[in-house]
């Protein structure tokens, strides 16, 4: 049965179709009658039909295409409209032989022809009789047929099968009409209306959606009931067929309006999203899939990533957690995974660039030396993990640049200075609000390579919180067995850190912690000798500065005894930072005197330096002669490097208590404590009558109050300092001391050994007391560092007391 075309309402809404002609819509049994009772011409024009079967009483609308069939409606409907209409066995043929023609057929009557626009005509036919042709008179212009009439077998009206038939055809022609919904409600108002049994049959059949040589058995089927019993079989196939088809298609019914209703927003969304500039979620999926498939990643990198791709896809776009996974889809791809930049192995341009950027550190660059020696001829070794200790100023961080230039890698710098959470190191859970990776995930992902030199800079600075330990989670990052399959929260994931190059700055090794020590190797960057001042001042920040400020080499020239000032009269480190400030004043003091058009001097004079920058103030860190007793020049480790610091004694008549001031810490109060029983045990030996510590009460002060100093190497010059006070004799000129005392009399080692060496030339100190195994420190020092100064290594007190105080007392002295 067609879906469509169950009932051709057509055939009953044809009114007046032609003035010669009356429509039966719907056939009475006395239409029938008189049907039946019409005697039929002899011969007959005959239309072959090619797809269709016309029934009787049925109304249908034909298109005759052929000149044959033109020619024969034309002349048909200018004479008595009647003609036979029979269907082809086989539709495909264009030209109709005799033996292609089915030989039962209908009487038809023309009702109305009609002239279409694409030059077709219709003609409009109602089915009268059936027929069989017995003999083919003509076949020119068109088929003419002798033919005899087929009249139906009918069975009596009182018999009960037939009427049940019919009544059953009745009943499932309207259920298929109910449940189909392409056929009109007003079908039904049809069917009951229709009173011709014969009509009834013969309208569904020809309605029905079957095959045309089963519509020709039908019409040739000569017994009505036999024909009703068939009808009513194929119509209880199509209507199983249109059951089967009405469940199915309210299975699929929820989920394919779900579907078509999410396409639909979808299509709304891309559509919004397009108009604003954006990407649809769609192609964002499918770029990151694209972008995915190019990357070089391992068998489980890569499973791991459709894995989250697919998460994604199946998220609607609208949740939160869609931005999460997103952004971590992202990372995941922005992600230098087995990128690595190329070593550059051409060692002689590594030794000029370290060279020409830095000026000194000759151990730093030695190290990086041997360091691009073995991966130059081993091409796997694991990166080393230096660690760049000491004063601020010095270049630490800058080295990196240039190893970084050496080694023809990325550069990456993190700043760890105050930082107390542990999730900045290893990120954060992507089930956070505001969750991140870590900042060593992000800087890779910055310089776009995984074996950048990474520089993490004050790694002394690092400090806990209740929020974790940061400086517990660098060990994984920082040590080489374990950074291979760093994992951060974030990423959830292992990446491979063993190829990063990291260099890590520190000020001081106290506070870090030992076990993340132990994995680093410490090279230690002291400070510059004045020399080494001047040099870097004149090679890189005078140059830099000019360029800084706009101007040309030439509009100003510093020379070297100018320079030397500005390092001796204003500067106080052992680095170069305060220097490059005084420079950048003589600069821009040029800068704006050619900017108004005012004369000065290209070649800065020491008049010049102290117009500029003023009187010289850092004058006290010069030696200091020695004119009263108990006056000591000690040797010093401070932040920023060495320094000088004096140690004054002094008497006064009480009990023998002991005071010490000048914001001292608690192990230099202890060594001068340590000092003054040493003395006392030792009185008779170094000449000191024992009533005066009875009789005189002992003060030792170290000015500079405002500044805490603490540690050990002090020691030796507290000492000195009480001896000459109570022998009132005083210390040599020109001499200075550094080291740690027990109460045996030995003398010990302490550091800072290079810092307080250049602290002692600044200071035009000629002579230096040291531990005896502190001459190895020496020997590790460039000999122009050494230049004008003399050692003395020591292993007792009574020899720094024979070598630092002299033998002649002071004039005037009172009789203790």
């Amino acid at each position: 049965m067609s879906n469509n075309k169950f009932l051709n309402m057509d055939s009953l809404s044809l009114q007046n179709i032609d003035d010669d002609a009356e429509l039966i819509p719907l056939m009475t049994p006395e239409d029938e009658e008189e049907i039946n009772n019409e005697v039929l011409p002899e011969t007959l024009p005959i239309l072959p039909l090619r797809n269709t079967v016309l029934f009787p009483g049925v109304v249908i609308p034909i298109t005759a295409g052929r000149d044959k069939s033109i020619k024969l409606i034309k002349d048909a409907s200018n004479g008595s409209k009647v003609i036979g209409v029979v269907s082809q066995k086989d539709e495909t043929v264009e030209d109709p032989e005799i033996a292609d023609l089915n030989t039962t057929g209908t009487v038809a009557r023309i009702l109305r022809v009609l002239k279409m626009p694409d030059g077709n005509t219709t003609v409009i036919i109602q089915g009268k009789k059936r027929f069989e042709i017995e003999e083919i008179t003509t076949t020119e212009p068109y088929f003419n047929a002798k033919i005899k009439d087929l009249p139906e077998e009918k069975p009596a009206n009182e018999d009960e099968e037939f009427t049940t038939i019919i009544d059953s055809i009745k009943d499932l022609a309207l259920q298929i009409i109910k449940e189909s919904p392409n056929i009109p409600s007003e079908a039904s108002f049809a069917i009951k209306n229709i009173e011709s049994n014969s009509f009834l049959i013969n309208f569904i059949s020809s309605n029905m959606n079957l095959e045309v040589k089963d519509k020709q058995k039908l019409l040739e089927t000569k017994n009505l009931q036999e024909r009703a019993l068939a009808t009513l079989k194929f119509m209880n196939v199509e209507f199983q067929k249109l059951n089967l088809r009405n469940d199915i298609q309210s299975k699929v019914q929820s989920d394919l309006n779900q579907q078509q209703r999410e396409y639909f927003l979808h299509q709304q969304m891309k559509t919004i999203q397009e108009e604003l500039g954006g990407v649809s979620s769609e192609e964002e999926i499918e770029q990151m899939r694209i972008k995915g498939n190019k990357k070089k990643w391992d068998a489980k990198i890569k499973e791991h990533f459709e894995k989250e791709l697919a998460k994604l896809q199946r998220m609607n776009p609208q949740v939160a957690e869609y931005s999460i996974q997103r952004n971590y889809l992202d990372l995941f791809l922005d992600l230098p995974w087995n990128k690595f930049s190329k070593d550059k192995f051409d060692l002689k341009r590594a030794q000029k660039i370290l060279d020409r950027d830095h000026y000194g550190l000759e151990d730093v660059k030695k190290r990086i030396i041997e360091y691009l020696a073995v991966l130059k001829l081993r091409n796997d070794m694991k990166s080393p993990i230096l660690c760049l200790y000491g004063p601020p100023g010095v270049g630490k961080t800058s080295l990196g640049k240039s190893v970084a230039e050496a080694l023809g890698r990325e550069y990456v710098r993190i700043s760890l200075g105050g930082l107390r959470d542990e999730a900045e190191i290893r990120g954060h859970r992507k089930t956070y609000i505001g969750a991140m990776p870590g900042r060593i995930i992000q800087s890779l992902k910055k310089a776009g390579t995984s074996n950048p030199v990474f520089i993490l800079d004050e790694i002394d600075k690092l400090s806990s919180s209740h929020n974790g330990d940061p400086s517990s989670a660098m060990l994984e990052v920082l040590d080489p067995e374990q950074n291979k399959e760093f994992y951060d929260n974030f990423l959830e994931m292992g990446y491979d850190l063993s190829k990063v190059m990291f260099i890590a700055t520190a000020n001081n090794l106290g506070p870090i912690q030992p076990a993340l020590r132990d994995r680093m190797e410490i090279i230690n960057v002291t400070g510059y000798t004045i020399e080494e001042k001047v040099e870097i001042g004149k090679r890189h920040l005078l140059p830099k500065q000019l360029k800084e400020h706009g101007l040309k080499p030439a509009d100003l020239k510093v020379g070297k005894k100018e320079l030397e000032k500005i390092v001796e009269g204003y500067t106080r480190e052992s680095g170069v930072r305060g220097l490059d400030k005084q420079i950048a004043k003589m600069v821009r003091y040029a800068a704006k005197s050619i900017a108004m058009e005012e004369e000065y001097d290209v070649k800065v004079t020491t008049q010049d330096v102290e117009k500029v920058l003023g009187v010289a103030r850092l004058e006290r860190d010069k030696y200091e002669n020695n004119e009263v007793a108990g006056v000591v020049t000690g040797l010093a480790w401070t932040s920023v490097g060495g320094d000088i610091l004096f140690i004054e004694s002094i008497l006064s008549k009480g009990k023998g208590t002991l005071s010490i001031t000048g914001n001292l810490g608690k192990v230099m109060k202890e060594s001068a404590t340590i000092a003054m029983e040493y003395i006392k045990s030792n009185a008779e030996s170094l000449g000191i009558n024992p009533e005066v510590f009875e009789k005189y009460n002992v003060h030792i002060h170290v000015p500079e109050g405002a500044t805490p100093k603490d540690g050990p190497s002090a020691g030796i010059t507290m000492l000195t300092s009480l001896v000459s006070l109570f022998t009132q004799r005083k210390v040599k000129k020109s001499i200075a001391m550094t080291g740690e005392i027990t109460l045996r009399g030995k003398v010990l080692p302490v550091g800072g050994i290079k810092e307080k060496i250049l602290a002692a030339k600044r200071a035009r100190i000629k002579e230096l007391i040291l531990c005896n195994e502190n001459k190895r420190d020496i020997l590790e020092i460039k000999e122009e560092y050494l230049k004008g100064l003399t050692f003395h290594y020591v292993n007792e007190m009574s020899e720094v007391i024979g070598l630092a105080i002299t033998d002649e007392a002071v004039k005037n002295a009172k009789e203790l």
